[in-house]
């Protein structure tokens, strides 16, 4: 790399290609025997059994033969403009942009930042830069140039012209990894809904110059000229997708309703929600096998979950809870993303705890949990009582640990990989759970028995007896119990 090209991005980030891969098994230095308590882990072994193999090439020898051809990963290199916070965060916000794009199958190669004060409206970097650009790319053999913000169609055209390869934002790459990692139907409608969202104003060559449509008074149909030769192929498309898109709604509200009933149903029965939210890899999938031994998949890569898990727990004393693992977030998390997703994020704003999991391991946690409270705010779980739970606490650096628990006024450390501070994490969300408060005396005949598994499921047993009349039952019960139990009342 040439001094120029450090001087004209003001730096390149030379680490993101020593940087360990998030795909890498092994790359924070944690082995399989995580295994043991994280399930059967099918999921990890399906989404494995076909996998990208780097350095496979079919490039010919002999280039007089019928066909040239090679084929490789994509090879990226990233663009980003530095325009406002510090030089840490610019920098944080790229390497996380080459995980993204590691996520989703690439090696990246290279990655630029411009200190300047917006980015360019016509090539984003500007064009003088942009042809820089585009000597980097041929230097390093990159087919692809990936922005670290969402482009306009315009500037996406502008700079694929210039650079001579496609180009696609931070955008486009997420929705990317959502569309690999979907596997319920209804994440991948949500999924589809986003990127045709994301698709429509991008149509080429949309505008009045391509229209086949009649105009003027013709358009009402008023006589000569009224009876045109019909749309165009991209306007067929717009239409189409268009009708696409309200078919996807018009699903994902079907699927939400059987959702809601599943919530509605856990919730008439008294049983209280917990709900596990957070920033990408924060480690929350492990902190639900952890607490749970559901199973689910892990992985140390972006967005390794997309469906949310529920999954039934107990305190100490018995009561019955739900632990709901959901969608990680991210920076800049796709608007068109949160919108698709939103009935799913109700999870978390109907629940009765928010377990809001951080790594304390990452360069800029503080920054996570402000991306991650902005999101739920948007989807009005901003009023959820709230526990920070720091996790990674064994590769974290103690002062950092130190400091989030000092700053957030309701928080924890645990480590789900070790087991350390789970003990307590229980406990914790014992006290913070909702507790019965109606006191009832019962006695419950023999052949009553469910009422009996309820009150010890769903209540506060105080004292137990068994008569010759039935269990005489000492408790406090939610409201929902109460009802049911007026009949036994003594």
């Amino acid at each position: 790399m040439t001094t120029k090209h450090r001087d004209l991005f003001g730096t390149r980030a030379s680490a993101l290609g020593a940087a360990s891969s998030p795909t890498d098994d092994h790359a924070d230095g944690w082995d399989d025997t995580i295994l043991d308590y994280d399930g059967e882990q099918l999921d990890r072994e399906e989404r494995r059994a076909l996998r990208r193999v780097s350095g496979l090439s079919t490039e010919l020898q002999d280039v007089t033969e019928v066909e040239y051809r090679q084929l490789r990963l994509e090879r990226v290199v990233l663009a980003a403009v530095w325009s406002e916070g510090t030089f840490e965060d610019a920098e944080n916000s790229l390497r996380e942009l080459a995980a993204l794009a590691e996520t989703a199958g690439s090696q990246v190669l290279d990655g630029v930042l411009q200190r300047r004060m917006r980015p360019d409206a016509g090539t984003y970097l500007g064009a003088g830069k942009a042809a820089e650009l585009r000597d980097i790319v041929l230097a390093e053999g990159a087919d692809t140039v990936i922005c670290d913000s969402e482009l306009a169609p315009s500037q996406r055209r502008a700079l694929e012209d210039i650079v001579k390869v496609k180009v696609i934002d931070r955008t486009a790459l997420i929705l990317d990894i959502f569309a690999q990692h979907a596997k319920s139907k209804e994440g991948k409608a949500q999924v589809e809904l986003a990127q045709l969202q994301y698709l429509l104003p991008r149509l080429r060559g949309w505008g009045e110059s391509m229209s086949r449509q009649a105009g003027g008074q013709a358009a009402g149909g008023q006589g000569m000229g009224s009876r045109g030769p019909g749309e165009t192929k991209i306007e067929l498309d717009r239409r189409r997708i268009n009708q696409r898109i309200a078919k996807l709604k018009r699903e994902i509200v079907g699927m939400k309703t059987t959702r809601d009933t599943k919530r509605h149903s856990r919730r008439a029965g008294g049983v209280p929600s917990v709900a596990i939210a957070g920033y990408t890899n924060a480690g929350k999938s492990s902190l639900l096998n952890r607490l749970t031994g559901a199973g689910v998949l892990v992985e140390n890569q972006l967005f390794a979950t997309l469906d949310p898990t529920v999954r039934r727990a107990e305190t100490e004393d018995g009561r019955a809870y739900t632990l709901s693992d959901t969608v990680g977030f991210v920076r800049s998390l796709p608007h068109q993303l949160v919108e698709a997703f939103r009935s799913t994020l109700e999870e978390v704003s109907d629940s009765d705890l928010l377990l809001h999991v951080v790594d304390g391991s990452h360069p800029d946690p503080e920054g996570q949990i402000s991306a991650v409270r902005a999101v739920l705010a948007d989807v009005g779980a901003g009023e959820v009582k709230e526990v920070v739970v720091v996790n990674k606490v064994d590769a974290a650096d103690p002062e950092v640990v130190q400091r989030l628990l000092r700053h957030e006024k309701h928080a924890i450390a645990v480590s789900a990989h070790t087991g350390a501070g789970i003990e307590e994490l229980r406990e914790l969300i014992d006290r913070e759970l909702p507790h019965p408060d109606i006191a009832v005396d019962v006695l419950l005949p023999y052949n009553r028995g469910d009422l009996l598994s309820r009150l010890h499921d769903e209540g506060e047993v105080l004292t137990s007896e068994h008569t010759a009349d039935g269990t005489r039952v000492a408790a406090k019960v939610g409201p929902t119990l109460v009802d049911e139990l007026a009949a036994y009342a003594v």
